[in-house]
């Protein structure tokens, strides 16, 4: 968007982007219009910040009902998104409202339960388009359908490269994982998939009768995503044979950080 070279557009210009496949068009509403979807602003803030209640949340400063007239009440909420950014705390307050009762056109009258809950996701989401989130629709320029490809092409390019990393990422472990299945493949013998043999190997430790069963298992899963289950699964076989083979979980966790 505009402005990309001030650094106090950084943040923005970096939130500013939304993904066409979360957004919805608004209803219920005298005007028409998209929004972006809530639950995806709240992964997004996630992904930017860090876990809810750690890296940013939300409070509800103040909400309650006005009356309008005899037919018509509405909720309303004052919220406030904080947010940690340079190891600061900021803050955002936005408001957001929703009718509760009201008679439609035909005479009927309508009761929104839901209305306290949406009050507080509309303000949330307000709140969050002044930090940059979902900047271009609050901006307007989502209206240009070229924007939109553009928006588009741009979230398809990060899904490619996101799953490209993740296959870069499991060769990686792959590569790393020591050759044990050379004496196999020296006799004809075709090695089978990894998931599969982590299901053998977990009867095989369910029904173990000697330590060594054990130690096999927690060598050959060693390095791999499985080498946590397979070491609970070890050592709970081993406290019910009275055995002290298996290293414990924390122990585990602690050789796979000094190895990464």
């Amino acid at each position: 968007m505009t402005n990309s070279n001030n650094t106090n557009m950084d943040l923005w210009n970096s939130l500013c982007i939304t993904d066409p496949k979360k957004v919805k068009p608004i209803t219920g509403k005298s005007y028409k219009g998209s929004s972006p979807q809530p639950y995806w602003l709240v992964q997004r803030a996630t992904e930017t910040f860090g876990p809810c209640g750690q890296g940013w949340g939300i409070e509800i400063v103040q909400q309650g009902f006005q009356q309008c007239n005899a037919e018509t009440m509405m909720h309303y909420a004052t919220v406030r998104v904080w947010y940690m950014q340079d190891g600061k705390k900021c803050s955002v307050e936005h408001m957001g409202g929703t009718m509760a009762m009201y008679k439609t056109s035909s005479g009927k009258m309508i009761y929104d339960e839901d209305a306290p809950k949406k009050s507080v996701t509309d303000a949330m989401v307000k709140a969050l388009s002044f930090i940059g989130f979902a900047g271009d629709i609050f901006s307007g320029i989502w209206d240009d359908w070229k924007y939109q490809e553009m928006a588009a092409a741009h979230y398809n390019e990060q899904k490619q490269q996101s799953s490209q990393n993740q296959n870069n990422q499991q060769n990686s472990r792959q590569a790393q994982q020591p050759n044990r299945n050379q004496n196999n493949q020296a006799n004809g013998q075709q090695q089978k998939p990894l998931a599969q043999r982590f299901n053998d190997a977990l009867l095989a430790i369910k029904d173990a009768k000697k330590p060594q069963t054990l130690d096999k298992a927690i060598n050959t899963f060693k390095g791999t995503q499985y080498e946590i289950g397979i070491s609970n699964a070890c050592r709970a076989r081993a406290d019910q044979m009275g055995w002290n083979t298996a290293p414990p979980i924390n122990q585990v966790q602690q050789q796979n950080q000094m190895q990464h």
